[in-house]
């Protein structure tokens, strides 16, 4: 073969930064190669951040605690995620034991399968399915009739939120999107044109407990046509309660809880969760635990209650009476874990 008429190999140089750090997404190449670049990954978490790409599970040694997992046993974890709750699981179960896995994400559920397989653990082990975690009682004739424990962790992971592409987070600019499953459903910029100014108030208030959702809901509707874009919905939001007197960090706070209410609506998060909560007594074996990790105050109502009336019905043989919150280290050391409200119960 005449070599002088191949095609040169290009290679493709990496995304270029201003500065000694990289402050957007995707100039993070050694966050987000993380398997390469261990030391400097490290050094991110040190530093309490989550590096780009990843998640920190929370709660792990409580959780565990809690679902005493045992070689041989069935698990689920309902919410596969990063798969870092998966991995501690898989630990203790192995060998002789099974662990199913479920996401609702077509994009990171690859990567997750991807990266436990060369981890070590077979298909046998693990078995991921992309659903919902909701749809777990389709996996009961497959796990053989119930599981020993459960895991669901409602949290969105660190992956989704620092992804601008993905439109979970305002700090830059993306497509409000918002949705776990971008091919399904409508994204959070479809929805908020397609209802009227009273859902939109419903929506701030219920969702998340937005106490000016009345005015930001006004806001958004008079500006729905040109909100697009993340940074759009922010602004309209600062726009808002610029006439309020209202500190930056009140402010901030009311733009995460309209983004949280509008992803809670766009994924019907709720609908979801209950459905679950219904099916979970017949998913479990007599004695077997559940975990559920929490995030606001809609979730963990739902779960609070579910649980009491379970015990009532003896359905439940023990709860968790109040929640479990992260340590003081672990809130310091990963500042996302603040608002985790882990509660628990145990099959009769």
């Amino acid at each position: 073969m005449d070599n002088e008429n191949q095609e040169p190999v290009k290679f493709k140089r990496r995304v270029r930064y201003k500065g000694a750090h990289p402050r957007h997404f995707n100039e993070k190449y050694k966050e987000l190669n993380f398997e390469k670049y261990t030391s400097d990954v490290e050094k991110v978490i040190a530093s309490g951040k989550t590096p780009a790409g990843t998640h920190r599970p929370i709660c792990v040694a409580e959780i565990l605690d809690i679902l005493k997992p045992l070689p041989g046993q069935i698990g689920l974890d309902a919410t596969l995620g990063f798969g870092g709750h998966s991995v501690e699981f898989l630990k203790k179960i192995v060998p002789g034991g099974r662990l199913f896995a479920l996401d609702v994400d077509p994009i990171e559920i690859i990567r997750t399968e991807k990266r436990l397989q060369k981890m070590g653990f077979s298909e046998n082990e693990l078995i991921i399915k992309r659903s919902n975690f909701a749809g777990m009682i389709k996996l009961l004739h497959e796990a053989g009739g119930g599981f020993d424990f459960i895991l669901a962790d409602l949290g969105v992971s660190s992956m989704q939120l620092d992804n601008p592409e993905r439109g979970f987070t305002f700090k830059y600019e993306g497509p409000l999107d918002l949705r776990l499953n971008p091919q399904r459903g409508q994204s959070a910029a479809q929805l908020i044109r397609a209802v009227n100014e009273q859902q939109l108030e419903r929506i701030f208030f219920v969702n998340s407990d937005e106490p000016y959702a009345k005015q930001i809901a006004s806001a958004v509707f008079v500006h729905r046509q040109q909100i697009n874009l993340t940074t759009d919905l922010a602004h309209v939001i600062t726009s808002a309660l610029a006439n309020k007197s209202h500190p930056d960090a009140e402010v901030a706070k009311s733009i995460r809880r309209v983004f949280q209410a509008l992803r809670i609506e766009v994924n019907d998060e709720f609908s979801a969760l209950e459905q679950f909560l219904r099916t979970l007594p017949v998913c479990l074996k007599p004695k077997g635990r559940v975990a559920i990790l929490s995030f606001h105050s809609g979730e963990d109502n739902r779960v609070r209650d579910s649980f009491k009336q379970g015990l009532m019905d003896k359905v439940y043989e023990d709860i968790s009476h109040e929640p479990i919150r992260p340590s003081t280290t672990e809130q310091y050391a990963n500042p996302r874990s603040k608002s985790a409200l882990l509660r628990w119960a145990i099959k009769k």
